[in-house]
């Protein structure tokens, strides 16, 4: 399995309606969040111990709210706000 990053629940839900300059600054600084995950929990599939806690991620002009699952693999995008 590969580190992936994904909006959850989908994308609708989570950025729709956001200016697409807005949404290409979120989706870069998740893909670089997913890079560094990878490399900090280089076997995540088999990661045992308690998950990292959520955070927020300030971008040119808002925030988004994401979550690691170390054992998916993944960064989940829950929230994303355009000020």
């Amino acid at each position: 399995m590969t580190w992936r990053w994904e909006y959850d629940p989908d994308e609708a839900y989570v950025i729709g309606g956001a200016p697409p300059a807005f949404v290409a600054e979120v989706e870069k600084q998740a893909d670089e969040l997913v890079r560094a995950a990878a490399a900090f929990h280089l076997d995540g599939a088999s990661y045992q111990e308690a998950g990292p806690k959520g955070n927020v991620a300030h971008v040119p002009g808002g925030f988004f709210l994401y979550l690691i699952v170390p054992r998916h693999e993944c960064l989940y995008v829950h929230q994303a706000t355009y000020l």
